[in-house]
């Protein structure tokens, strides 16, 4: 998800609390590194109910639909934390002594490798339930660590029509006096969907020293960054372009019809991931295996495509068959870009601290 959401916990069971949850600082982000088809089956005899509840930490608009559908078709009791990302994702680090979550499912794949370098995460497992497209493939690391959902834009600029006709087209271009002081992003150690914004650039421009080279320059020229959400702040007039998740853009779109939409080149591209806590109990794993199994097959992908309809429901789907929302735009027109998550989601920390002590 690309804002902050309300710090929420929910259950698919009454009386429910979750097992090791931390209300952790905003700080802590800056740790973060930030049953198949036959399941889905309308015939509730073939189901059997798990005594093992499945813990699902998600930053997903469509989680709790999600794990509502997956706990009626399997009979497995589905227990949701849904946080933001940041601290979705710091939770998970702080804890990973005595982790107890089953499933993590989040937008950004740079954090997961991050916790597989670590050894956090199942190896091995790839859901069989549906066939992903050539780009979703790209997706799924080499030890099948962490699993690739869906796709969105992380980077797109956001821009009201009716006040920025002409909004910017290339990167450079955010440093043209014209845009002084106009344009901004959420800060990434608190939206963890915006750190890859800096990955692709920096990748893009040949590395980490050339990277903060440019953004001191944007931070010379006005860059806002907000503590918050850009979204609101393009919609209050505070800005003129919101450089953030796509799906956020569309989203606006059915409330104000002038807001638009740019990809420019690179757009970072950000994979809805789904992770396995390595250390969870073989009764747990089984039903994270049986819970992504059920994401890739088609019952779970109408979830997806349905759960949130103004939000992170207007994906790029990777399964083969599946067709995205009408707002989002054909996925060959989008000049994605993938930085290897093994190598950027290792620097997050670092580039984080230094954007926060040099342009936020």
């Amino acid at each position: 998800m690309t804002e902050t959401n309300p710090n929420k916990i929910s259950s698919m069971s009454s009386g429910f609390t979750f097992r090791r949850l931390l209300v952790l600082p905003l700080t802590a982000a800056l740790f973060a590194v930030g049953a198949g088809v036959s399941g889905a089956s309308s015939n509730t005899a073939a189901r059997t109910s798990s005594s093992t509840p499945l813990y699902l930490l998600s930053s997903e608009g469509y989680d709790s639909a999600m794990c509502t559908a997956f706990q009626k078709a399997t009979g497995i009791v589905c227990k949701l934390s849904d946080n933001s990302t940041g601290p979705t994702l710091a939770t998970i680090q702080a804890t990973k002594n005595n982790p107890h979550w089953g499933v993590a499912w989040t937008d950004g794949n740079a954090p997961y490798a991050a916790l597989d370098q670590e050894g956090l995460l199942l190896r091995g497992f790839e859901p069989t339930t549906g066939k992903l497209t050539a780009i979703g493939q790209k997706l799924v690391p080499a030890d099948k660590s962490y699993i690739p959902t869906g796709l969105t834009v992380s980077g797109a600029f956001i821009y009201n029509s009716k006040v920025t006709p002409k909004p910017p087209t290339t990167w450079q271009d955010l440093l043209l006096p014209q845009w002084k002081g106009k344009v901004g992003m959420n800060n990434p150690s608190v939206d963890g969907p915006s750190y890859p914004i800096l990955a692709t650039l920096f990748n893009s421009l040949g590395g980490v020293k050339q990277g903060e080279a440019f953004m001191t320059k944007l931070k010379a020229n006005g860059f806002v960054v907000s503590q918050n959400s850009i979204k609101d702040e393009l919609l209050a007039g505070t800005v003129q372009v919101a450089i953030s998740q796509n799906t956020s853009g569309i989203g606006a779109s059915y409330t104000n019809p002038n807001i638009k939409v740019y990809y420019p080149n690179p757009s970072a591209g950000l994979p809805s991931t789904i992770a396995i806590d390595g250390k969870a109990p073989a009764a747990e794993i089984a039903d994270a295996k049986k819970f992504a199994d059920f994401v890739y097959s088609p019952a779970g992908q109408a979830v997806m495509l349905s759960g949130d309809p103004q939000g992170d429901s207007q994906f790029f789907p990777i399964m083969v068959g599946e067709k995205s929302r009408p707002r989002v735009p054909a996925v060959t027109s989008i000049p994605f870009s993938f930085p290897n998550p093994y190598v950027w989601g290792k620097l997050e920390p670092t580039i984080n601290t230094w954007f926060n002590s040099h342009v936020a």
